[in-house]
């Protein structure tokens, strides 16, 4: 499938309808059909295995949710329908947020954010942001690759069995390296001008094509049917 490139602002603007969308879900069913957009919309982005994975791991939370309010009776049953409505609202919203965090560069952003007049208040630590988790999933990986020499896992069931070596070895060192992280980011945001006054230049032009217009039109369209299902229901 052909990658396309998505303006800054439409994906932000996608995350905002996405909010609305996933507040607004009368049932289960929407809820798919949002996650089943977000994926697509990922593989548009070139993220097919992203959206593979994020489609079939809620598939399987439907299918747990399914089974709990078909098994579990009384306050088990309360218990669970309760905390995976609460998974519901937010996994297609993370999904996406996946899905932009993954795909846009910071330079991109500010150039965005510039074109939209936004405080570089508001921008810089959104850009320092969009650098930082990243970062940190990288160190995460190397920290749980290296502790498997150890024999510790990162599991809950490892934190179960050996819950002081897991801290000390997994927990301790990853807020460490976070915590750097986040130093070393924001010096190089700043050695790199990121506070420079003036207008900003980009090799990528960022302009409002036809697929930012169909993107934000389809999500949009979902929002509208979502309230008016609401509403009659």
């Amino acid at each position: 499938m052909k990658v396309l490139f998505f303006d800054p602002r439409t994906k932000l603007a996608l995350m905002l309808l996405c909010v609305f969308c996933a507040m607004a879900a009368p049932n289960l069913w929407f809820q798919m059909a949002l996650v089943g957009l977000i994926a697509v919309f990922a593989l548009l982005c070139g993220r097919g295995r992203y959206a593979l994975r994020g489609a079939a791991a809620y598939g399987l939370i439907c299918l747990f949710t399914v089974w709990c309010m078909g098994a579990l009776q009384g306050v088990w049953r309360a218990v669970f329908i309760a905390f995976l409505g609460l998974v519901h609202k937010v996994y297609a919203c993370g999904l996406l947020a996946g899905v932009i965090i993954g795909t846009t560069k910071v330079n991109e952003f500010l150039s965005a954010m510039e074109k939209l007049r936004c405080p570089k208040k508001l921008t810089i630590p959104v850009a320092v942001m969009l650098r930082y988790l990243p970062t940190v999933r990288e160190d995460w990986r190397f920290i749980r690759d290296a502790m498997r020499l150890r024999d510790v896992s990162p599991t809950l069931l490892g934190f179960l069995k050996a819950p002081v070596m897991t801290v000390n070895c997994i927990y301790v060192p990853l807020l460490t390296a976070a915590a750097r992280a986040a130093d070393e980011l924001s010096i190089a945001a700043v050695t790199r001008g990121i506070e420079r006054p003036g207008r900003r230049s980009c090799l990528v032009e960022i302009r409002m094509r036809g697929a930012d217009w169909g993107a934000v039109g389809v999500f949009a369209g979902f929002l509208v049917f979502t309230m008016l299902a609401k509403g009659a229901g």
